[in-house]
């Protein structure tokens, strides 16, 4: 029995032999000898053939062949295995001859992956009440993994910055800058608007609401307190966690389906401090200064607001500004700032790492990396405003 075919021509202009299979006698053993290229895009042809000849002659021992092959891939290896151990299985003796001893590290490779036990099957759920105390465990389980995650990529991060700062690794500034530019820079006109937006609206509701007490004026101190200690730097919180979180998320987990983080392993170079360790410096920069400018645009769009809708001046509203905002008020706000940016940096940097080989895989994790960050944001804040509620500040 044989399976030929002409010989394709690959998209790039190099020539593909296509995958061929004799069958023979030796003795009383079959023989399938297996020549041409067997690659993920040629196989397809003789997988149907290769295993219907196996099993032509039921009771006789197999021998695969390989001394033919061109060159062969993952998928090409696959399928023999797979022949052989089916052929094993019926209780046939199978030996494979002629791999090239370039190959070898592919075949041990595939059988190594061939060779682990499934994931065991989830046992059956009992009554409601063992089902909601079973799901409550395995989320007790999965946030330990996280947390496990998040403190090794925080500690790969401080040990980077120490070996830079000891001279031990060269400092690659232009790694830094180029982050910088990517999440500061070019956020600041979305975050200009959106907090200018943000400031307009609450200005106009806030007077609206103090007017029915003849207040209208101390919407003034509204706009400056609640934007300087939680809205300013939470909108640009939440902001950059669905602007920058995503793309960091998406930028590794990249890397890693195309293999280049096991590449950085592979040439000696440590991941974390590679691709984690501007990227979070770079957050720790950009996250800061970009409240400030949320700050202004707020009490910029809060101005505009007032002047329109309830007639005080810009010099009135600066001078009530100048009389309730102290400076506890305004650094309130931006100490939040450097944890949130280290909080989103661990969350996207660490669900990039886990995503798998495929387009689902990453999709997935950057989903999970903005609502994190979101979540975590939003948390962080509250302690914050507790802790300083128990300070009585």
């Amino acid at each position: 029995m044989s399976e030929t075919a002409e010989a394709q021509t690959t998209a790039i202009g190099r020539r593909v032999a296509a995958p061929s299979l004799d069958a023979g006698n030796a003795g009383d053993e079959l023989v399938l000898r297996l020549s041409g290229d067997w690659l993920a895009r040629t196989v397809g042809s003789v997988e149907a053939a290769i295993g219907s000849a196996a099993k032509g002659d039921a009771g006789r021992g197999v021998a695969l062949d390989l001394s033919g092959i061109h060159r062969i891939d993952t998928s090409g290896a696959l399928l023999v295995e797979r022949v052989a151990r089916d052929l094993k299985a019926e209780g046939r003796a199978v030996r494979i001859d002629g791999i090239e001893p370039r190959d070898e590290a592919l075949f041990a490779a595939v059988r190594r992956a061939m060779d682990r036990e499934p994931a065991p099957a989830k046992p059956a759920r009992g009554s409601p009440l063992t089902d909601i105390v079973a799901d409550l465990g395995e989320s007790v389980v999965a946030m330990g993994r996280e947390l496990v995650a998040a403190v090794g990529i925080l500690g790969g991060t401080v040990e980077g910055a120490v070996r830079r700062a000891t001279g031990r690794t060269r400092f690659r500034g232009a790694a830094i800058v180029s982050q910088l530019d990517r999440m500061g820079l070019r956020a600041v006109p979305i975050i200009a608007m959106m907090s200018f937006l943000v400031g307009a609206i609450l200005a106009q509701q806030g007077a609206f609401q103090l007017r029915r007490f003849g207040g209208e004026l101390y919407a003034v101190n509204l706009i400056g307190i609640l934007v300087l200690r939680e809205l300013g730097v939470l909108l640009t919180a939440i902001m950059v966690a669905g602007r920058s979180g995503s793309a960091i998320t998406a930028e590794i987990g990249s890397m890693k389906m195309r293999e280049e983080v096991d590449a950085l392993h592979v040439i000696g170079l440590d991941p974390v401090g590679v691709l984690v360790f501007p990227r979070m410096v770079a957050l720790l920069i950009a996250l800061p200064l970009l409240t400030v400018v949320s700050n202004l645009a707020a009490i910029a769009g809060g101005m505009f607001a007032l002047a329109l809708y309830s007639g005080i001046t810009p010099a009135s509203f600066l001078q009530g500004l100048q009389s309730s905002v102290d400076l506890f008020t305004v650094f309130s706000g931006l100490i939040k700032a450097p944890v949130m940016a280290v909080v989103i940096a661990i969350v996207a940097c660490s669900e990039g790492m886990k995503v798998g080989g495929s387009a689902e895989s990453l999709g997935a994790h950057v989903t999970s990396s903005v609502v994190k960050s979101i979540f975590l944001v939003i948390l962080m804040d509250g302690f914050f405003a507790i802790f300083y509620a128990s300070l009585g500040l």
